[in-house]
């Protein structure tokens, strides 16, 4: 027998071998994957309750729970949120204590520092260790609810399997800091707005400042007052810094932050009941950061959205109220400038004299093993940052016992619109703007959370405080609140753009980040358009994507690109002409053309106004201006010689320039690009994009949502741009939630193994309406208290 013929047998032998074992390991691996599965039907014992709590599942996992009574019912909530998302929350305490890189590694350490220098660990345990005793009770059983369902799983969540680390028992704190974590996605944390206003307004002259960041424009579309005009164009000879090369840190990421609401009075909507709807934007992932629930316990029916976590209803309604929410665009953070002693650098001066900072060391502990250690400086104002080689202080509202206040719980309770204004002035959330419909027909807005009381200064740049005569002298009181009820009109819109005027808009502050207006404006449009509304109508109304201010802007294109005899320039007039839609249409064409174009121009004239202030700030964007629309197209259109960019002999040369640059980042014919290529969405489970090549094949697709082009762009109330965008949409007349709608994306299920992981996501992305309700049951699962001993 020759010898080849007798390795083949050991070859096959060594190749069942590999194959078994490989299929022995995937075995083990599905079997502990599936041991994390949450609990659907059957019966589970949940130590706490006083009865047992039932929880009927619908198709898209959306649970049903009917308890004895509200302690009962969030205890179970809590049950749920761990076995459908621990994980989830565990990232967000752990962003927001600075914690990341405990359980993913030193690739989180940028992150954690940043998040350190607020201490907010510590803060959130003493709002926790200060709770009265009827706070107190429902954190408590919350946390107990989560701990047991957390011990109820067969095995931790599938993501610490591939992580290689355990889960940390939930703590009442740790609900603080699920609050925390929005605070630091919704508010300017590192005071960099302020910083570069102070960096803009030292390098140029002040009526060029005010030009290029102008508090409003004509698109304004406030509740109070009126729009803002773009100023006017100060004269060139005022200043002689402008149009210097853009420096390389104005290229800086732009982050979108943005949500939509509105209300219709009863006068205008279909049905004898006012109407009220949200969509709030934010970073999209798999599962979907809120988590959809109906509670009912006692004569309270509560069904919207929660955010795992905290133990509370979010935005909906409970048949006698509806509410939702969306970023005021608010100033909630000041930088103070500190006055140090130059032989002593930790001696600093306040209005009685000189302090010393404290000196606090924080442990950043590391997955693997390893730690780093970080000194924070402390003052009576907050943490200490260095800027310009200058240090300043950080006065952030989430800093305060205030801006952490559980008033928020008891928004759900509300039986009118005057409870929930209550309710949500004594919230100790990021300061929103908060949309009201009740079942008697009233709507009204306000803000809920904590407004500071600003002395002798304005909040839009770091000035000291040492002297007394500038700083905060505690909280507004909920009177002092701006307010809007029952409007003339019948209708109320938010969209992050400026709502109030005057005294109003002095109090909630100048130097925030409102939105552009052209969002709102649409939307106020459609309402006023809108006769005897429903549910669908106002859906349709979130889904407008529509852009009138691209328009004029092609036209102007189309009117400097006349005549030019340029190949390329021609062709892209063709598509200019023949390709627009009307807004962020998939076919569009003209569309994608149009918005890059605006954009090389807008780095062209914004970048060389500012390049002075990047020079003076190293983290200087002139992105920074959010009004910038107003006065780009004041200049285009008024077209002063003074300000004509670098590289450009007129206007008309500047418009083609810019056609040009978005032309030339286009391979083929421009006709072939269209708003499809640039729109696509793919939102995506939170280990997806740091797991290996080898892994990442295989599991990335079973983690994530398909990528898909999606009509919108990030201006429009359908505002979508990457994976940023509308969360959730819910429209909902309360006391008529059988007719109410809701879908969201990335579904409910947060393993990918649930019958019902990205269940609604096809919904979510057609714009398809949904039932806000749970629909029949698909599985019941039954709580049981523990048993007497």
């Amino acid at each position: 027998m020759s010898l080849s013929a007798l390795r083949r047998p050991r070859l096959l032998v060594a190749i069942a071998a590999i194959a078994g074992a490989a299929l022995l390991a995937a075995w083990w691996g599905v079997h502990r994957v599936d041991r994390s599965l949450p609990l659907l039907d059957g019966a589970a014992e949940l130590p706490g309750l006083s009865r047992p709590v039932t929880v009927e599942r619908d198709r898209l996992g959306a649970p049903r729970l009917e308890a004895t009574n509200p302690d009962d019912a969030f205890r179970a909530l809590g049950f749920l949120h761990a076995q459908e998302r621990f994980f989830q929350m565990d990232l967000l305490r752990r962003r927001a204590a600075g914690e990341l890189s405990e359980l993913v590694g030193a690739a989180a350490l940028p992150a954690d520092r940043e998040v350190r220098l607020h201490q907010m660990r510590a803060r959130a345990r003493a709002v926790a260790d200060g709770l009265p005793e009827e706070r107190r009770r429902r954190f408590e059983a919350y946390r107990d609810g989560v701990n047991a369902g957390l011990g109820a799983l067969g095995a931790p969540p599938f993501e610490y399997l591939l992580l290689g680390s355990a889960p940390v028992p939930w703590r009442v704190s740790d609900s603080f800091l699920a609050v925390v974590a929005m605070y630091f996605v919704l508010n300017d944390a590192a005071g960099a707005r302020e910083a570069r206003t102070a960096a803009l307004r030292e390098t140029l002259p002040a009526d060029l400042a005010r030009f290029l960041m102008p508090l409003g424009t004509e698109e304004d579309a406030p509740l109070v007052g009126e729009p803002v005009p773009t100023p006017e164009i100060p004269p060139p000879e005022s200043f002689a810094a402008a149009f210097l090369p853009v420096p390389p840190a104005a290229f800086s990421p732009l982050v979108h932050r943005g949500s939509n609401s509105f209300a219709v009075a009863p006068a205008r909507a279909a049905g004898g009941l006012p109407l009220l709807a949200s969509d709030m934007h934010l970073p999209l992932g798999v599962p979907n950061i809120w988590y959809r629930a109906e509670m009912r316990f006692k004569d309270t029916r509560l069904a919207g959205l929660t955010l795992p976590g905290v133990p509370a209803l979010v935005a909906g309604s409970n048949g006698r109220v509806a509410w939702a929410f969306t970023n005021t665009g608010g100033d909630w953070l000041d930088l103070v400038e500190l006055d140090t002693d130059p032989d002593d650098p930790l001696r600093y001066r306040v209005p009685d004299g000189w302090r010393r900072m404290e000196i606090h060391s924080e442990t950043i502990r590391i997955a693997g093993g390893g730690e780093e250690a970080l000194e924070v400086r402390e003052t009576v104002w907050g943490p200490v940052t260095i800027r310009w080689g200058r240090p300043q202080a950080i006065r952030w509202i989430a800093h305060d016992p205030e801006g952490l206040r559980p008033g928020y719980l008891d928004v759900a309770e509300a039986r009118s619109l005057d409870d929930a204004f209550a309710a949500g002035r004594s919230a100790g959330i990021p300061p929103q703007n908060l949309l009201v419909a009740d079942a008697r027909g009233a709507i009204g807005w306000t803000v809920a959370g904590p407004i500071p009381r600003r002395r002798g200064f304005s909040g839009e740049t770091p000035v000291s405080w040492a002297a007394g005569d500038r700083g905060w002298d505690g909280y507004l009181a909920a009177d002092e609140i701006p307010e809007v009820r029952d409007p003339e009109g019948g209708l109320l819109w938010t969209a992050n753009q400026r709502i109030v005027d005057g005294e109003w808009l002095d109090r909630i502050g100048r130097g925030g980040g409102y939105a552009h207006g052209e969002r709102a404006l649409l939307i106020r449009d459609r309402l006023l358009a809108a006769e005897s509304a429903d549910e669908e109508a106002l859906l349709d109304i979130q889904l407008e994507d529509r852009a009138p201010g691209l328009d004029r802007w092609r036209r102007l294109f189309l009117d400097a690109l006349e005549g030019r005899a340029e190949p390329r320039l021609r062709e892209a007039a063709a598509v200019l002409e023949r390709g627009w839609t009307g807004g962020a249409h998939l076919s569009s064409s003209a569309y994608p053309l149009v918005k890059d174009a605006v954009a090389a121009l807008r780095r062209s004239v914004y970048g060389e106004l500012t390049s002075a202030a990047a020079r003076r700030l190293p983290d200087f964007s002139w992105r920074i201006a959010a009004q910038w629309r107003g006065p780009l197209e004041r200049l285009a259109t008024e077209r002063p010689a003074g300000y004509v960019p670098g590289g450009a002999s007129g206007w008309d040369e500047a418009l083609v320039l810019a056609v040009r640059s978005a032309a030339s980042g286009v391979e083929g014919p421009l006709a072939d690009r269209v708003w499809a290529d640039e729109s696509v969405v793919h939102i995506r489970h939170p280990l997806s994009p740091a797991l290996p090549s080898w892994l990442g094949w295989f599991l990335a697709p079973r983690l994530d949502a398909a990528p898909r082009p999606l009509p919108g762009d990030a201006d429009l109330p359908r505002a979508q741009i990457g994976a940023t965008g509308a969360s959730n949409r819910f429209v909902v007349a309360p006391g008529r939630e059988e007719t109410a709608i809701l879908h969201m994306p990335g579904g409910q299920a947060g393993h990918p193994r649930s019958p019902y992981y990205l269940a609604g996501h096809s919904d979510w992305e057609e714009g398809r309406p949904a039932p806000f309700l749970a629909g029949p049951a698909a599985w019941r699962l039954v709580l049981e208290p523990e048993p007497p001993p």
